[in-house]
C-alpha cells in the first residue's frame, strides 16, 4: 500500500470515529461500482448521509477541501442514487452529502477535521 492509500484510508477512519461520535450510525462503507465509489454512508436519525473523505498531508499544495472537483459531486450522485436503488432504507426521509476534509500538518503538529454537511 502507498504512502497516500494509507494516508487516505487513515482519514477515513478518522472521519469515520468523528462522525460516530456526533451521533452518525454507519450503513455501508466503500460502496464500489464501475464509475466510482462512494466512501462512507451514514444514518443521521432517519436521513441518509452519503460522505466523501478528502485527505493531504503536509507537502499538500492546498487545503484537502479544494481537491473536492464538480465532476467528483456529479459522480457522488450518481453512485448515492445507484446505492439508494440497492440498498437504501425503505424508511428514510431524504439523503444529504456531506464532505469530510482533513488536513495533516506532519507528525509533530497534528491535523485539522473540518465537516461540510449539504455540500450540493
Amino acid at each position: 500500500m502507498s504512502a497516500n492509500h494509507r494516508l487516505g484510508a487513515l482519514g477515513e477512519e478518522i472521519a469515520l470515529r468523528y462522525l460516530e461520535s456526533c451521533g452518525y450510525r454507519l450503513l455501508d462503507r466503500h460502496f464500489r461500482r464501475p464509475g466510482g465509489e462512494i466512501d462512507l454512508i451514514l444514518l443521521r436519525g432517519d436521513l441518509v448521509v452519503f460522505v466523501e473523505v478528502k485527505t493531504r498531508g503536509p507537502r499538500s499544495p492546498a487545503p484537502a477541501a479544494y481537491w473536492l472537483t464538480p465532476w467528483q459531486l456529479s459522480r457522488l450522485r450518481r453512485m448515492a442514487r445507484r446505492w439508494l436503488s440497492e440498498r437504501g432504507p425503505r424508511s428514510s426521509r431524504g439523503c444529504r452529502f456531506d464532505l469530510v476534509a482533513i488536513d495533516h500538518q506532519g507528525e509533530e503538529e497534528g491535523l485539522t477535521l473540518r465537516h461540510m454537511a449539504g455540500i450540493t
